[in-house]
């Protein structure tokens, strides 16, 4: 296999007294591949969420690209939420995010995004269909490797108000308690709410307990007065609406 080099030698680190091996750096990718010259050309809204976060990080380590890096970021942390929410000291121990440059930039970029969504709640995401859902979060929940699930909390106008991560693991009828998923809606007075997990396999076909959760989320909806817009499962590549196809929805 051949390595583009771009006239910059790749780096190179011993291995045990092995034959040197070469660990690759944004540089060494062609331009129309490294996420800040495409954030110049196409503008921000085509990167995935690891491609921002490698420009903020700026480099890697020896072993690992920044672009790997970030993708390992979100995964452990499960995504930008769990990365808003790790403290600074966390961060700071974080294999790859030594010192304190690289996490005081990542938080001040984090803190911006909320005080923006504060600061301009008229242009907070709104959902009319499902695949306002699968938009908001397909990108970052279909690479998770464990499934999720998060609530999404709307005001009247069905406008994002936040996102709150419920569950982590494998999602059954058995092991969801329905009252976690309102406990936020009720504290922040959501007047509707929509249910997302990912399905890790690739396949968003829901199972039986994926409709039986559902059953049991829209009959606490209408007890608790909060309505249950939709329930939609992620894939990295699909999505599937069960509302869409009359599944625990009567």
């Amino acid at each position: 296999m051949s390595v583009r080099s771009h006239g910059r030698r790749p780096a190179v680190r011993e291995v045990g007294g092995e034959r040197p091996a070469y660990t690759l750096t944004v540089k060494d990718l062609p331009a129309d591949e490294r996420p800040r010259e495409r954030l110049l050309i196409h503008g921000p809204g085509v990167l995935a969420t690891s491609e921002l976060i490698a420009i903020l990080l700026r480099t890697g380590t020896e072993a690992e690209m920044v672009t790997v890096l970030a993708q390992r970021l979100l995964k452990e942390y499960g995504g930008l939420s769990g990365l808003a929410r790790a403290s600074v000291g966390e961060l700071s121990r974080h294999k790859g995010l030594g010192g304190g440059a690289k996490v005081a930039t990542l938080k001040a970029a984090l803190e911006l995004g909320r005080r923006l969504t504060l600061e301009q709640p008229d242009e907070k995401p709104q959902v009319r269909s499902p695949a306002d859902v699968a938009a908001l979060l397909q990108i970052e929940m279909g690479l998770l490797e464990q499934e999720q699930l998060r609530v999404l909390l709307l005001d009247t106008r069905h406008r994002v108000q936040r996102i709150e991560t419920v569950y982590q693991g494998s999602l059954n009828a058995s092991g969801v308690r329905v009252g976690e998923l309102f406990k936020a809606a009720i504290r922040h007075n959501a007047a509707a709410i929509v249910v997302a997990h990912n399905h890790p396999s690739g396949d968003p076909s829901p199972s039986a307990d994926d409709v039986r959760v559902t059953e049991a989320i829209v009959e606490a909806g209408r007890l608790l007065d909060v309505e249950v817009l939709d329930h939609v499962i992620l894939a990295r590549h699909r999505w599937v609406s069960l509302k869409e196809r009359g599944l625990g929805f009567r």
